[in-house]
């Protein structure tokens, strides 16, 4: 089953060939009227609530309709929300959004459209809290697997809180925490106000490091500009790679001779310095890795390589991304993907003095990141 998006390109189940170069657009005003749809996550105690009261009670003008999602019967935060603001709140209460209640998520959505469409709901986008130990993984895939809700929403951001005073210890030990880092658009770290600035840049360092392509802010009491919320665009396959430009520099210092155990699997690519020496104690098994290289790509070689990849280890492929030199192409080849789901487009021409470099960042639990790389260095022409 293919799936295609205007101006967004393709999301397809993986397949031999997941790279089509080439593909129609439908009508820009055909994407203006999807409902955009954000996922707001962090772990428990993060500051989810505290964001999204935030958001909805500021003078924005915009009428948002949120799905809530926690364990049990009772829901305090669906009323902690409703007590100061005239939103739309939907409880789901019957487990975790992430995977037990899938269907009755993309029920919901269905029936939100429906209402919208029937003028008994005024609402201009949608935003989804997971409750503390969600994956955010399925809740994206529901977006791009069910053909009605693709119809009807686009995915716009993963959003991201952790909690600075215990961030670094849920990171240690909890999976889920981890994965919310991976999948995440944009970053924000929350109650810097109780710990020190050397703490809040250790951690800010270490999830630099599991999600490079995310950026980051701290806030203070879900104080955050609308701009840093909505309309980020992080599933937009047109969108520019958004990987920290640090990240991606040429090598300028070796690893060899550094006095601390490096056991993180990314690239520090490239001319980083290892500022925070210490910080290489913690084994994540979230990591992030580069990939960049200045000769172009076999599109059919790449196709093939990318697909089998996928289809061993795409569960543990959080969030990828890239821009792509491909050989006989002007233009440039944007590609994502989440988990099992990949996807491309074409993106602008290179332009006159442009160095064409391809450029992409995997995310993923245990990835074998030297295997990913020989067989992309044999994709290319």
């Amino acid at each position: 089953m293919l799936q295609e998006y205007p101006m967004v390109g393709r999301i397809l189940p993986i397949t031999p060939a997941f790279l089509p170069l080439s593909m129609g657009r439908q009508d820009y005003t055909a994407l203006m009227s999807l409902i955009p749809v954000t996922i707001l996550t962090g772990f428990l105690g993060s500051g989810k609530t505290t964001l999204l009261k935030r958001v909805l009670t500021e003078a924005h003008g915009q009428r948002i309709a949120v799905i809530e999602n926690e364990f049990g019967e009772e829901n305090i935060d669906n009323e902690i929300l409703v007590a100061d603001t005239e939103e739309h709140i939907v409880q789901m209460n019957n487990g975790c959004v992430c995977c037990t209640i899938r269907e009755d998520l993309r029920e919901t959505l269905a029936d939100l459209a429906k209402q919208r469409k029937d003028g008994t709901l005024n609402f201009e986008r949608v935003v989804i809290e997971t409750t503390g130990v969600a994956d955010p993984g399925p809740v994206a895939q529901t977006f791009f697997m069910d053909d009605e809700i693709a119809e009807l929403y686009l995915l716009d951001s993963i959003l991201t809180l952790v909690d600075a005073k215990h961030g670094e210890q849920q990171l240690d030990q909890r999976q889920e925490a981890r994965r919310q880092v991976g999948f995440a658009d944009q970053i924000f770290i929350s109650k810097t106000d109780l710990v020190t600035e050397a703490q809040a840049d250790a951690l800010a360092h270490r999830i630099k490091h599991m999600n490079p392509r995310a950026p980051q802010k701290r806030v203070h009491f879900g104080e955050v500009p609308i701009a840093d919320v909505f309309d980020l665009k992080g599933f937009n396959l047109n969108a520019k790679l958004d990987i920290d430009p640090d990240f991606l520099k040429d090598d300028a210092h070796s690893h060899h001779g550094h006095g601390h155990k490096h056991d993180h699997a990314h690239d520090h690519a490239d001319g980083e310095a290892c500022d925070h020496p210490h910080h290489h104690a913690h084994d994540d098994d979230v990591k992030s890795f580069v990939y960049k290289s200045h000769k172009p790509f076999n599109a059919t070689k790449l196709e093939d390589f990318l697909g089998s990849m996928v289809q061993i280890y795409g569960p543990r492929m959080l969030r990828y991304k890239g821009v792509l030199h491909v050989s006989g192409m002007d233009r440039k080849v944007i590609f994502q993907g989440v988990h099992q789901l990949m996807g491309s487009d074409l993106g602008p021409k290179w332009a006159a003095g442009e160095s064409k470099i391809s450029k992409m960042v995997f995310i993923g639990i245990e990835l074998p990141q030297d295997l990913f790389k020989a067989g992309l260095d044999q994709c290319l022409a």
